[in-house]
């Protein structure tokens, strides 16, 4: 269990106040959260049949370079057999709408990483069990994003340090809000929006941890690659399919993420779809990132007005 002091507020999307401000985390104090509502059972849905989540997600495997990841339909037809069979808590679904009607980059976002970590599960996990667990953590693990404002989602010039170290606050209150839903801490879809985006050289938030679990370094992967593929705020345009395998492939050899789940990455782009340990990577860099982007550039706070909106926010 970690110790964690958060720097900001957690509420759950109905306005319910779980920890205030510079309460320190630790396992009694979550416990008693946990245990304030244990009684209270929520209502569950398939993910297939949530909203318009089904042709959302067959739309977007239609657009590149899903469609060639899921060029053979038995790829497809299993991910909707998964999707109909792994049930989730209303109010942890509840975020895909927050998502959908407020910051859609991070509905796409949600679901593209669950698409490509179920294939790349297949490749990398060769427990079943291992991969039903993963598989049944679902679009959640930037749920705790509902915890940050949304023009800090949305900002498209360089964030501040205060705003940069709230979005990073959505590690933590991803952990704290799952915890909370199926009242369990030990929950692997907790797991994942705690860790996320640790790294193997300990680069990585919020603890600066060694990354170490297999089944968390997959989601690592696809959200850093997914990121990269999609338009976002931040920057002018999405990179090129090759340019974010690029990026990908120079982590893995910063020793940030393990080279396995590069390969079965760039495998399932090709093709042909290779056995991940038998491709060859290129060591050529032909890839152009876009022109403008401001991701982990940081501003400076000039207007103290500016921080004042932001609390009154939190």
């Amino acid at each position: 269990m970690p110790r964690l002091t958060l720097q900001y507020p957690i509420h759950t999307l109905d306005h319910r106040l779980l920890f205030p401000q510079k309460t320190l985390l630790t396992k009694e104090t979550l416990d008693a959260v946990i245990d304030s509502h244990r009684t209270h059972s929520y209502r569950t849905s398939p993910l297939l049949w949530y909203g318009s989540v089904k042709q959302d997600c067959l739309d977007f495997l239609r657009t590149p370079p899903f469609v060639t990841i899921f060029s053979d339909q038995q790829e497809i037809n299993d991910l909707l057999n998964l999707m109909e069979t792994v049930r989730f808590p209303i109010p942890i679904l509840q975020s895909l709408d927050h998502f959908k009607a407020n910051d859609f980059y991070t509905y796409v976002h949600v679901l593209m990483v669950f698409v490509l970590s179920t294939v790349l599960a297949k490749d990398l996990l060769p427990d079943h069990q291992e991969r039903i667990r993963l598989s049944a953590t679902g679009p959640t693990h930037d749920t705790g994003k509902i915890s940050v404002p949304l023009h800090i989602l949305k900002k498209t010039t360089p964030l501040t340090k205060r705003e940069r170290s709230f979005l990073e606050h959505h590690t933590a209150a991803g952990y704290v809000l799952l915890s909370y839903y199926y009242k369990d801490t030990q929950y692997l879809a907790c797991k994942v929006a705690l860790d996320h985006h640790e790294r193997r050289d300990r680069s990585g938030y919020p603890r600066g941890i060694f990354l170490e679990d297999p089944m968390v370094e997959i989601i690592a992967a696809c959200d850093v690659y997914d990121a990269l593929i999609m338009p976002r705020p931040y920057r002018s345009g999405a990179y090129d399919n090759r340019t974010a395998l690029e990026e990908i492939t120079e982590m893995a050899k910063q020793n940030k993420i393990g080279w396995d789940v590069v390969k079965a990455l760039i495998a399932r782009n090709r093709k042909s779809n290779p056995h991940y340990k038998l491709i060859t990577i290129s060591a050529e860099k032909r890839g152009t990132p876009p022109s403008y982007n401001v991701y982990g550039m940081i501003e400076e706070e000039t207007n103290p007005k500016d921080r004042n909106d932001m609390d009154r926010e939190d």
